[in-house]
């Protein structure tokens, strides 16, 4: 089979045809947000400040949460938002949307395969 990654009419005349549940969508998808969460909890992170007792980084905290018709990838600090996307005195430092801009094909290829099965 091949992977489609454009085209949302055809994905849903896809999933129409082969009689996929919501529930089947929502873990598919569950399963690519799993990966990018991994992905990025295993960038680089500046060692030297991680001697502190009690200290957690903000990648470590990057974790996804299902809710009701919904995945969610985020942060588990407060201020993850504002790194991600910078603030008025502070500049962006991306790294959520960079990893999935670099691997987003394993990701699809991952949901596709999930759903699929």
């Amino acid at each position: 089979m091949k992977f489609y990654t454009g085209g949302l009419d055809f994905m849903e005349d896809l999933m129409q045809r082969y009689q996929v549940t919501d529930e089947k969508a929502l873990s598919a998808i569950e399963t690519g947000a799993k990966m990018l969460a991994d992905d990025v909890r295993k960038l680089p992170k500046p060692r030297s400040k991680m001697t502190g007792s009690g200290y957690t980084h903000l990648l470590d905290t990057v974790t996804t949460r299902r809710t009701k018709g919904e995945i969610e990838v985020g942060w588990g600090k407060y201020y993850g938002p504002m790194v991600e996307n910078g603030t008025v005195r502070a500049d962006a430092v991306p790294h959520v949307m960079p990893t999935f801009q670099k691997n987003k094909q394993k990701y699809y290829q991952a949901i596709d395969k999930e759903l699929w099965k």
